[in-house]
C-alpha cells in the first residue's frame, strides 16, 4: 500500500511553484499526497494537481489571530486525516504538525524554505522575534528528518539545533529550451512582493534606467511598492502584475531581459538565501541582477550569469541594471552561460534526492 504524505503550507497553493513540484514528484514516485493550505476571500479556484489538495477557511486574514485560528484549525484536521507522515513547512505550521505526529506517533518531517525567525519582517521586531523563536527552539529540534534549500541553511540549522538536514534546492524543472523575440525590452521581478527584496532602493533607482519594471506578485511590502512608484513619478515605467499562475508567469520569465534577485542584508534568511526565482531566470537564459551574498556567489563561480552587486544602494543597482542593457556582448555571454548551467541546476536532480530522502525515512 502506498505511504501517505501531508504537506502543511499557510498560503493558498496555486502559487507555491516549490510545492507544487516536491508534491508532484513524491505523487509519481507512487507515494499519496495531500497539500493542506489556507482559503482566503480572493482565493481562486484550486488549479488541478496529480495530487491532493484542502484549503481550509479563516475568518482572520492575517497577524496573530489568523495563526492562532489557522494552527487550531488545522491542529484538528491533522487528528484526523490519513496519513503515514506529516511535513512542516516552515515554522508557521510546524506545531499543528509536531503534536498531531506525536499523538498519532506518525513520522515529522520539517522542510525549511527559508530561516524563518531571520526573515526581515521577523528579526526587525523584537517581540514578533521572541515569540517565534520561542517556537523554533522548541519544535525544530524534535524534527530531526527535514531538508532545507541550500548549504547554508542547512548548515544554520546544524549549529543552532543539531539536526543535520538535507539539501534539496527549489530548482527550474529542465525543458527544452525555445528561444523568444521579445516584442518589447522590460526587466522583471518575480516573486513575493516583502520586506527584505529592496524595492525602497530598486525603484527609485529606475528613475536611472532606461527601460521598464515588470513586478509580478504580492506580499506584505505590497501597497508600500506602489506608493513608491507613486511618489517618483514611476507609473509609466512600473507595471505590477500581481500574482500570476506559474502557467502565465513563465511567459513574463522567458521574454524578460534582465531579472532582478535583491535582498537587504538584515536576517540570516536574506543572507544565506537561494531564491526560487534565481533558477527561474537561469533557466530562461536570462541575466539577472543579483545580490552577491554565498549561495549567489556559489553559482556564479561556476559560470557568470548574473551581475553580483555588493550592496543595494540606488546607484549600485541603476549601474548593474545598465550595464547589461548597454553591453550586449555581455549581456549575450551571460545568457549562454545560463543555457549551460541549468542541467547542473535543475529539478531532476534535485528531485532524485527528495524521492531518496523519503525511500529512506520510510525504510527507518
Amino acid at each position: 500500500m502506498a505511504k501517505r504524505i501531508t504537506f502543511t503550507v499557510t498560503n493558498d497553493l496555486n502559487y507555491d511553484q516549490r510545492m507544487i513540484r516536491i508534491c508532484s514528484s513524491l505523487q509519481q514516485a507512487g507515494y499519496e499526497i495531500l497539500l493542506i493550505g489556507r482559503k482566503r476571500a480572493s482565493s481562486l479556484p484550486l488549479k488541478e494537481q496529480a495530487f491532493q489538495q484542502k484549503r481550509l477557511y479563516c475568518f482572520f486574514d492575517k497577524g496573530k489571530l489568523f495563526y492562532a485560528e489557522y494552527n487550531l484549525r488545522l491542529f484538528l484536521f491533522l487528528l484526523f486525516v490519513r496519513t503515514d507522515c506529516f511535513g512542516a513547512i516552515d515554522l508557521d505550521t510546524i506545531l499543528p504538525n509536531l503534536f498531531a505526529s506525536k499523538l498519532r506517533r506518525k513520522k515529522r518531517v520539517y522542510d525549511a524554505h527559508e530561516l524563518f525567525c531571520e526573515m526581515e519582517e521577523i528579526v526587525s521586531r523584537p517581540r514578533i522575534y521572541k515569540a517565534w523563536k520561542m517556537i523554533e527552539r522548541y519544535a525544530v529540534p524534535q524534527f530531526k528528518h527535514g531538508y532545507t534549500i541550500g548549504t547554508c541553511y542547512a548548515e544554520e540549522f546544524e549549529r543552532m539545533y543539531q539536526v543535520q538536514y538535507e539539501i534539496v534546492r527549489n530548482a527550474t524543472v529542465l525543458k527544452p529550451f525555445v528561444p523568444v523575440a521579445p516584442s518589447e525590452k522590460y526587466i522583471l521581478y518575480q516573486g513575493a512582493v516583502n520586506e527584505g527584496r529592496s524595492f525602497e532602493t530598486l525603484i527609485p533607482a529606475m528613475k536611472q534606467v532606461a527601460c521598464k519594471l515588470i513586478i509580478c506578485g504580492e506580499g506584505n511590502y505590497f501597497q508600500q511598492a506602489k506608493e513608491l512608484v507613486r511618489i517618483h513619478a514611476l507609473e509609466n515605467k512600473i507595471e505590477f502584475k500581481g500574482y500570476l499562475p506559474p502557467s502565465e508567469l513563465i511567459n513574463y520569465t522567458r521574454n524578460a531581459y534582465i531579472g532582478i534577485t535583491l535582498f537587504t542584508n538584515q536576517g540570516k534568511s536574506n543572507y544565506f538565501s537561494m531564491a526560487n526565482r534565481f533558477f527561474d531566470y537561469m533557466h530562461a537564459g536570462v541575466p539577472q541582477v543579483c545580490v552577491a551574498f554565498p549561495e549567489y556567489q556559489k553559482a556564479n563561480s561556476i559560470a557568470e550569469i548574473a551581475v553580483l552587486v555588493q550592496d543595494t544602494q540606488e546607484e549600485t543597482i541603476a549601474m548593474a541594471i545598465n550595464k547589461l542593457l548597454e553591453q550586449n556582448e555581455f549581456h549575450q555571454q551571460l545568457s549562454l552561460n545560463c543555457l549551460q548551467l541549468r542541467a547542473h541546476f535543475c529539478w531532476q536532480e534535485e528531485e532524485k534526492k527528495l524521492i531518496r530522502f523519503y525511500y529512506e525515512l520510510f525504510q527507518s
